[in-house]
């Protein structure tokens, strides 16, 4: 059984492209949740171990294979893409705040920034790394963001509980506490192959 089980998830994985949940692989196999996670876990040190070009990645309670960071340049090269562009300290500042105190409102993030962040909001939005996930009973109806899977790759971690601890505060006195916060969570970008564009700044947003 774990011999199948391994081979089934690793094939569902490659097939998938995409971050599923344990609890779907648990059903589609009809295996327990536990032997599931347990496989997937070994699954990840096998590759690890021998350094394949082909990754598993625990996501919270998904998993997802991908290729290996080191590849990322002859991957590149070959299928003929840029290398994306790193992001701006401002988009960092409102990923940040989206990753600390998640689920918040637009207004919240600008809040803490101090700075209208409509435009950086919008581009972490389009590019996968933040989510809507609801809108508050209030009114005007405003919409919630939370993280994706998309922001846990390429900030290296596979929950949010492995982010930097961030210091007890208020909104008012935010950005310049989660500044350290912020240098440690970005580090893991230097050799993340997926990252974002940001646009030049302007006056109301720092793009």
């Amino acid at each position: 059984m774990t011999d199948y089980l391994s081979s089934a998830i690793e094939a569902i994985l490659f097939a998938a492209g995409d971050s599923v949940p344990m609890k779907r692989l648990s059903l589609v196999l009809v295996a327990d949740e536990q032997a599931v996670s347990d496989t997937v876990d070994a699954l990840a040190e096998r590759y690890e171990k021998e350094e394949r070009g082909m990754r598993i990645l625990r996501l919270d309670d998904k998993a997802q294979m991908c290729s290996a960071p080191e590849f990322a340049a002859v991957i590149s090269r070959c299928l003929e893409t840029r290398k994306p562009p790193m992001l701006s300290q401002s988009a960092l500042e409102t990923l940040a705040v989206v990753a600390y105190f998640q689920p918040v409102t637009r207004a919240y993030v600008e809040q803490v920034r101090g700075v209208d962040s409509s435009y950086t909001v919008s581009m972490l939005t389009e590019r996968g790394l933040i989510e809507e996930c609801g809108r508050l009973e209030a009114p005007g109806r405003p919409a919630v963001f939370r993280t994706t899977d998309a922001f846990l790759r390429t900030m290296g971690v596979t929950k949010l509980s492995e982010l930097p601890v961030l210091p007890e505060i208020s909104g008012s006195e935010g950005l310049e506490k989660i500044q350290s916060a912020i240098d440690k969570l970005t580090k893991p970008q230097q050799t993340e192959q997926t990252s974002t564009e940001d646009a030049p700044d302007t006056n109301s947003e720092e793009g």
